[in-house]
């Protein structure tokens, strides 16, 4: 994929300013808790997925702290590189929130005070709290001359849109990501709408698998019948398993919908099971939705994982109906009294082991008074393993209506890693068995 031209400084929207073909935008994600690793860049990752449905690509991204002068220096350099700016954070009323003042400098405007909006908020703040308007959130209502406001229908905050004689621009967004996506929403993307005549966009869609390796999947899609896929597949590992990613580019959207369905339909023919869901998906809700489909409710029995997989099941909306309850088992005493776990086969194979895990995914079923009861124990780490069963080793088990399938596995990573994954798989295996 080519790179914007580093010289031209009129690359504007309204003129079709491009990258690889789409039109080209630049974002500054502004604010020192960003760079100190305290907040997570959510809205630059919100903004990239929403503007590449209208077409709209971001070629760079670019985090600078709370100082005036490094704001100013990368909106400017962004500026030269493509003459389309949107900025997030720094519109705040403290001392820090320096984002107005520092763009209005490139663009040699003035600050001056919006009334209207100053008598706005002085109006919400009395109705709110029953006082007078602080004194520094008059900063809020200060704008850059010859700026377009940006109506903010979440906060308090105006965005602002600033404009120069070449058509260079500059769209500053609220850090707060509610605040800043529900103006993305409501009022720049409808802007930009209307300066794009191109009717070409960027989609991408996601398909998500569990339990098998990243080089395997690779190895069996390019291995496809059919060669390559049309447009870009990037591979996304994670804790939860690898995620592909197929974009399109520069299409029409009939098209590139066109494109995407029959490469999820390649894609889908080619991994089979292993494709538990598409994009944010997850596979908690797929397996509660299974069991909703046949009836089953389910009760859990943890170990190592300490109450993660209930964790994983409870956070989906409506879980009740499905999810029974569950039992914390990490003493021996607990597997045994709680689970009736056998004190024999503990002493005779150990706490992790088949015969444990079958006895505690049973004692969940009954417990719970469920149809299916999944048990977990392992050695998380970073102690307690041994040369049989070293630190990584989880048997997991799920039984349903009295039929129980163990398994064991090596998972690798830290504790947190360890517990996440056997989480993950315990899922995964209750998902195999129902499909």
């Amino acid at each position: 994929m080519t790179t914007p031209d580093a010289r031209r400084t009129e690359a504007t929207l309204d003129r079709s300013s491009t990258h690889g073909g789409g039109t080209a935008v630049e974002v500054v994600t502004i604010g020192d808790e960003l760079l100190l690793g305290f907040t997570i860049d959510t809205n630059a990752a919100h903004l990239a997925r929403t503007l590449a449905g209208i077409g709209v690509q971001i070629v760079r991204r670019t985090t600078v702290g709370d100082a005036a002068s490094e704001i100013a220096r990368a909106v400017e350099q962004a500026l030269d590189r493509t003459g389309a700016v949107i900025t997030t954070g720094g519109l705040g009323p403290t001392s820090d929130d320096l984002t107005k003042q520092s763009i209005a400098t490139i663009f040699g405007r003035a600050m001056t005070i919006d009334a209207e909006h100053l008598a706005w908020m002085e109006e919400r703040w009395q109705k709110r709290f029953g006082r007078p308007l602080p004194a520094p959130n008059r900063h809020q209502a200060m704008v850059p001359e010859g700026a377009i406001k940006l109506q903010n229908n979440h906060g308090s905050a105006p965005g602002i849109w600033l404009e120069d004689d070449r058509g260079r621009w500059v769209a500053m967004l609220p850090g707060v990501p509610r605040e800043m996506r529900g103006m993305l929403a409501d009022t720049l993307l409808p802007r930009l709408v209307a300066r794009i005549d191109s009717g070409l966009v960027v989609q991408s869609r996601t398909l998500r698998t569990v339990g098998i390796a990243e080089s395997l999947l690779a190895a069996q899609i390019e291995a496809m019948p059919g060669g390559p896929l049309d447009g870009s597949l990037a591979y996304l590992p994670s804790i939860a398993g690898v995620d592909l990613r197929l974009t399109v580019r520069d299409l029409p959207a009939d098209e590139a919908r066109r494109q995407l369905d029959e490469g999820e339909r390649r894609l889908r023919e080619c991994v089979g099971t292993s494709i538990y869901g598409e994009d944010d998906t997850d596979l908690a809700a797929i397996v509660l939705d299974l069991c909703r489909a046949k009836e089953l409710t389910i009760g859990v029995a943890e170990s190592c994982t300490g109450g993660l997989l209930g964790a994983r099941l409870t956070a989906i909306p409506g879980s009740s109906d499905v999810v029974q309850g569950g039992v914390i088992a990490y003493a021996n005493e607990v597997k045994q009294n709680l689970l009736g776990v056998e004190q024999s086969l503990i002493e005779a194979h150990g706490a992790v082991s088949e015969e444990v895990v079958r006895a505690m995914a049973a004692g969940a079923r009954r417990v719970a008074k469920a149809r299916v009861g999944i048990a977990i124990t392992g050695v998380a780490g970073p102690g307690g393993g041994t040369a049989d069963k070293p630190v990584g080793t989880v048997w997991i088990g799920v039984d349903i209506d009295g039929e129980v399938v163990a398994r064991m596995f090596r998972l690798w990573g830290d504790r947190d890693e360890i517990r996440q994954r056997s989480a993950q798989w315990a899922m995964e295996m209750l998902r195999q068995r129902l499909i």
